[in-house]
């Protein structure tokens, strides 16, 4: 019959613990602790901190009978066999008994080892009022602690053990904070980040500095960040770190502060992303006084809220203006919507960013003089570009780095989202070509059906126009839904100007149609035909041959 463990004090197993709190054990007190020779305090357990061990046999198999009477008069309680192994990291087929002080110095222990983000409230935005805060903590995040900040730097400035000087650094920062609030965004972006990219992580954590009911106060502030951060980066630069290694991506104020710590290191940083920079008390500023192109060698921005809380001037190498900048579809029209009202539009930058992540959409964006000329059709032509088509908005942008800076200018490029997440939208370009001497006042209109049945019609960014003999005219349309496989495309003309008892017959040469969210798949063209004007007609297209591309 096999003999059942009898229950094991697991008083030696934390004899670690006891150690520090009560000091080591040595000499005469270690062995009335029932130690001898390498004493339970001399060396620390496994499953605590310090150097990895072989467990001290304290006690074993064979008790003690000097010790029989002191282990009975503890104070424990038994924890299952099953839990203790996960809760402690050790193996094993006892049942072992763990004295209550020993296991909440545990539980507490685990909770200190790791860093959380500033917890504030409105009562402390009071507080600053009259006694002005300012504080800064740096999270590090790696895909080994990704639920768990660690300090980015130990005890005697000593780099934290996750924290890999060969990989690229991220630095996350937030804005203003009026109540005090942690970013609600923060954790999903850390994750989908390191999801996508083994980096390290650093959250810039100003709190207390951001939280206050005075915004220009928190806008002073964003300098002394800056001042506070360069002087971790020098320590970083020490142990081997590379300025060109480092991404800022920072939001609201924190885009600004990502500038100032740029201009510090005199543009050396790798890149800034400005996620919808504040535009209150810095629009119109100088450029020594904001974020700016210079600040980096790549510098891409969001703008999502240009007509609320960001900024309106272009400011880095290339400029996002989702959905004109302003505005954003899905967010709220109402002020009677409370807070919702006030910050959808200029959080929409940070979703979007996110969302460029998580999705397998690609947010393309096409460069263009103003929004109005976007919506007209006007701006579909990504041959600039060379082979990598249009700019894509979000953590890839840096794909077009060298082409945007042989440009020399600024970048303002347009795009159109839907108003929930992912919010992707997909693009296709039509261009026609007449075979009529002259076509005036007229719009054409298409539908896409797939073969499975399905039709999907398009938003159109169009607007009247005249085609003449020869000239291409391009199309561009937006649909919620990718369109795959295509079996034939639906088309229609149809001419304002015209009595609606006249009916024009219309000779088209060729129409091709293209992909721009993914340019990588084949154009599709349909030759020689006639359309009948406000008759629609489903043409059967086929690849076009390689010298019409």
């Amino acid at each position: 019959m096999e003999e059942v463990s009898k229950p094991r004090p697991l008083s030696s197993l934390f004899c670690a613990a006891r150690t520090r709190r009560s000091g080591p054990a040595t000499g005469a007190r270690a062995r009335a602790r029932g130690g001898a020779g390498r004493g339970c305090g001399a060396t620390p357990h496994r499953g605590l901190r310090g150097p990895p061990a072989t467990p001290p046999r304290c006690s074993g198999s064979r008790r003690d009978p000097r010790r029989a009477g002191s282990e009975a008069q503890d104070s424990a309680i038994l924890i299952s066999s099953q839990v203790m192994p996960m809760a402690i990291g050790i193996v094993s087929n006892t049942i072992p008994v763990l004295s209550l002080t020993d296991f909440f110095f545990l539980i507490s222990e685990n909770k200190r080892s790791c860093l959380e983000f500033s917890h504030l409230s409105i009562k402390d935005s009071f507080k600053d009022l009259f006694i002005p805060q300012m504080e800064i903590s740096l999270m590090l995040y790696t895909r080994k602690n990704l639920n768990c900040a660690k300090p980015l730097f130990e005890q005697h400035n000593s780099l934290n053990v996750n924290f890999s000087i060969s990989k690229k650094t991220v630095w996350l920062i937030h804005g203003y904070r009026p109540t005090g609030s942690s970013p609600t965004w923060l954790q999903n972006f850390l994750r989908i980040l390191l999801n996508q990219d083994d980096i390290n992580i650093i959250v810039v954590d100003w709190n207390r500095g951001a939280t206050t009911f005075l915004y220009n106060r928190a806008v002073k502030n964003t300098r002394k960040v800056a001042v506070s951060l360069s002087g971790y980066i020098r320590n970083l630069l020490k142990h081997g770190a590379s300025l060109g290694n480092f991404h800022f991506i920072g939001m609201s104020l924190g885009a600004h502060i990502s500038g100032f710590v740029g201009k510090i290191f005199q543009g050396q940083l790798g890149r800034i992303t400005g996620l919808d920079p504040a535009g209150p008390k810095f629009s119109g500023k100088s450029f020594n006084d904001r974020l700016d192109y210079t600040d980096a060698k790549f510098v891409d921005v969001i703008h999502s809220d240009t007509n609320g809380l960001g900024i309106k001037e272009p400011l880095g190498h290339i400029d996002f203006y989702p959905n004109g900048g302003k505005t954003q579809p899905g967010c709220p029209k109402s002020i009677l919507s409370g807070i919702q009202f006030i910050k959808c539009d200029h959080q929409r930058a940070v979703y979007l960013f996110m969302a460029s992540l998580e999705t397998n959409c690609n947010f393309i964006s096409f460069p263009c003089p103003s929004y109005e000329d976007f919506k007209a059709g006007s701006c579909v032509d990504c041959d600039n570009f060379n082979e990598k088509s249009c700019p894509r908005l979000g953590y890839q942008a840096e794909l077009w780095k060298d082409v945007l800076k042989e440009r020399r200018e600024e970048t303002t490029v347009f795009l159109d989202t839907t108003g929930t997440s992912p919010f992707c939208a997909y693009y296709f370009v039509l261009t026609i070509t007449v075979l009529d001497k002259t076509i005036e006042d007229g719009y054409f209109t298409f539908k896409l059906l797939n073969q499975l049945g399905m039709v999907e019609e398009p938003r159109l960014y169009e607007k009247n126009r005249s085609f003449i003999e020869f000239q291409e005219v391009k199309i561009l349309a937006q649909f919620l839904n990718d369109v795959v496989n295509i079996s034939s495309i639906g088309l229609a003309y149809s001419q304002s100007s015209h009595c609606p008892c006249i009916t024009g017959r219309y000779k088209i040469q060729r129409i091709m149609l293209q992909s721009l969210t993914y340019p990588e798949r084949p154009p599709l063209c349909i030759y020689n035909f006639v359309l009948n004007e406000n008759e629609e007609v489903f043409l059967n297209p086929s690849t076009c041959t390689s010298k019409e591309i």
